[in-house]
């Protein structure tokens, strides 16, 4: 998931990959850089995912050495992932989600629109920096939004990120507000698990910061660690003792 905050976003994600019922890998890194302060968010096939992310980071760099070390902007790198997955959507299988600090144009909303201009990713004409999102889930659609989630666990947390997302967030608040989201997806859902990695963006480029399975927050109902008369994370975290 990503979601804006007053100065930048917050890219999050679990770190588990599964095969069926059967975890692949316990620690993937599913939020890829694409450029100083652009990054995606993959789920869906992690093989597709991975080449697209690196076909896209590649064309990136060469943009920027073609526009004299200038990187390109998030929507030139929403609009490279979406044309590669809508032109290969019957053999792709990836939702990826864009986000970055882009200087000239910042997310305005729910009903913000962006001004297409150059590939070249100044885009919009807001006149101020700020954080920017686009949402490319499965067929390539290409859809600008304040926040966004994706994968398996999404469906889980929809509300829940309906409810608590706000508009003029600090960076902290907006960390949090992302740890809380994928912490009660990997409660709910069984394809998601392991730790958390969020990646905060600003003008000062990325910060990314990791938090293992064993500290991830506990949610309501999740009682695997509570022992017999006690309390435990989830109880903990809901303020009730389990019996």
């Amino acid at each position: 998931m990503a979601a804006t905050f007053d100065g930048g976003v917050v890219l999050g994600a679990d770190s588990r990959t599964s095969t069926g019922s059967y975890v692949a890998n316990r620690a993937t890194d599913k939020v890829t850089r694409l450029t100083e302060r652009v990054y995606v968010c993959r789920s869906g096939s992690a093989a597709d995912t991975q080449n697209i992310a690196a076909a896209v980071a590649w064309h990136l760099e060469q943009m920027a050495v073609e526009r004299g070390g200038k990187e390109a902007g998030v929507l030139a790198a929403a609009r490279m992932l979406s044309r590669i997955t809508y032109q290969n959507k019957d053999a792709l299988q990836a939702g990826l989600i864009v986000a970055g600090y882009d200087e000239a144009d910042a997310n305005a909303g729910p009903g913000s629109s962006s001004s297409t201009t150059s590939a070249g990713g100044n885009e919009g004409n807001n006149g101020g920096g700020g954080g920017v999102v686009y949402a490319v889930p499965l067929g390539g659609t290409m859809v600008r939004v304040p926040f966004a989630i994706g994968g398996s666990g999404s469906a889980y947390i929809t509300g829940l990120c309906d409810k608590l997302w706000r508009p003029g967030m600090s960076a902290d608040e907006c960390v949090a507000f992302v740890r809380r989201a994928v912490a009660h997806a990997i409660a709910r859902d069984g394809s998601s698990g392991g730790g958390i990695r969020t990646v905060c963006i600003t003008k000062d480029g990325a910060r990314r910061e990791f938090v293992p399975g064993d500290e991830v927050p506990g949610t309501f109902g999740d009682l695997s660690d509570v022992p017999v008369g006690g309390t435990g994370r989830g109880a903990a975290a809901a303020g009730v003792a389990v019996t």
